[in-house]
């Protein structure tokens, strides 16, 4: 059985790799960007070869993401700080405050994400549940 440290170490290291790969980081159209975080990352106990992964995004007045998918990941985001503006597979964005959340099934597009507000900061916590191995939890659209 590995120890607790020794299961944070791995963690750590999958999130350096995660959180600083280029999929992880997507740029706004404007030249806006997000700042994302990891979180956590733990194995689903009740569903092998399942792990959840939580990383926090952070948008600076103004920021965006640009369009995205998430592979096969099932994804629940929850707004911490401000007004998030989400739209999913072309569908009508809708805003989110502080408190509110939503999800997104596997192959989702995620087409628009970014702060409602152009003077104040905003913050959501993004789960994502996915196979062990799928290490690209963000896709940006190809320009």
């Amino acid at each position: 059985m590995k120890s607790t440290k020794a299961v944070f170490a791995a963690a750590v290291a999958s999130f350096a790799v995660l959180a600083w790969s280029p999929a992880a980081h997507a740029h706004g159209g404007d030249g806006a960007q997000e700042s994302i975080q990891p979180a956590f990352r733990t194995p689903v106990a009740n569903v092998p070869g399942k792990t959840m992964t939580a990383l926090v995004v952070t948008y600076a007045p103004g920021g965006k993401s640009m369009s995205h998918r998430h592979g096969e990941a099932f994804v629940v985001a929850y707004v911490l700080q401000g007004e998030i503006r989400s739209g999913v597979n072309g569908g009508e964005p809708h805003v989110y405050h502080a408190g509110e959340s939503w999800t997104e099934a596997p192959g989702d597009h995620h087409t628009v994400s970014e702060n409602a507000s152009k003077t104040k900061p905003a913050k959501l916590l993004a789960i994502f549940v996915a196979d062990d191995n799928d290490k690209d939890l963000v896709i940006p659209d190809k320009k």
